[in-house]
């Protein structure tokens, strides 16, 4: 018999494992408690139903797919739950948190009498036709996971240790949203100082591959930036007490709050990024124009 599996907060990630386990014959279950319109809109076309906090409790699998800045509110609004009613699902916390918070998440689902897995997940949204992303578990109770795959849910456990999936998708998120701060900030600084098309072309002769890359994160990165600065938050952490690679993710994480303000209000910078990725470098001269020596 296939697991009863309840994700909280159907967001954009959320609803796609959702979506991935509902087509696959799995029961859905989620809380659009206080959800807008559009969300509730979404869980229903991925086939998630709605059900009380209580009756979240009684899930087989709970995944905990929220910001990071929300993760341990989640725990504790269920872990009392999980107590009173003598439940033990297999919570799993999905989010992008570093291990210490991992461990603080733990601790308290553990003491409701729960089960905790330790998760990290790795790629974008599943969309019909790929295989979606991976969802790194750690962890003794990770293996309970595994059921997930019967839902077309890639899980890979890694080992028994609480808090690993935190400490790789750390690393890992560090390295690709670290790259995204560090070209959207020096693409800004090219734009103010008047090199800009001098950079692109230089980008798109000697880097070509980066910038394919580039056009394709940086605008991705606009609407989500106001998600990405807990997480560059928690990164920094995660990097004590290495006080240098602290300070440089968290000022990436004063760049996201930034573009997040400005994508909300004027959206300076965010034109500048867009009109920088927008440009044409400008072809060299054809050998054959060339004049030959007498």
């Amino acid at each position: 018999m296939k697991p009863r599996v309840a994700i909280v907060a159907p967001g954009a990630m959320g609803s796609a494992i959702g979506h991935r386990l509902d087509s696959h014959g799995f029961q859905v279950l989620t809380s659009l408690e206080g959800r807008s319109d559009a969300s509730v809109a979404r869980a229903r076309r991925c086939g998630m139903h709605h059900r009380t906090d209580v009756e979240l409790a009684h899930a087989d699998i709970f995944l905990s797919i929220v910001p990071p800045a929300e993760a341990i509110g989640l725990a504790r609004r269920f872990a009392p739950l999980f107590k009173e009613h003598g439940r033990a699902p297999v919570y799993v916390d999905c989010n992008a948190v570093n291990p210490r918070t991992a461990r603080e998440i733990a601790a308290l689902v553990l003491d409701s009498g729960a089960a905790f897995v330790d998760g990290g997940i790795i790629g974008g949204p599943p969309r019909p036709g790929t295989p979606g992303p991976a969802l790194y578990c750690s962890g003794p109770a990770a293996p309970a996971v595994t059921a997930l795959r019967d839902g077309g849910v890639r899980v890979r456990v890694l080992s028994d240790d609480l808090s690993a999936a935190s400490a790789l998708k750390m690393s890992y998120a560090g390295i690709t949203k670290g790259l995204v701060a560090l070209a959207s900030t020096m693409m800004l600084g090219a734009s103010r100082n008047g090199t800009a098309q001098a950079l692109y072309e230089e980008l798109a002769e000697s880097q070509p591959h980066l910038l394919k890359h580039f056009a394709r994160t940086v605008p991705d990165m606009f609407g989500k930036a106001y998600r990405w600065v807990a997480e560059m938050e928690e990164i920094a952490a995660f990097l004590a007490p290495d006080e240098h690679g602290q300070r440089f993710f968290e000022s990436a994480a004063r760049l996201y709050e930034r573009l997040a303000r400005d994508d909300g209000a004027g959206r300076a910078e965010i034109e500048a990024l867009s009109a920088f990725l927008a440009q044409q470098a400008r072809p060299a001269p054809e050998a054959s124009t060339l004049k030959p020596e007498p």
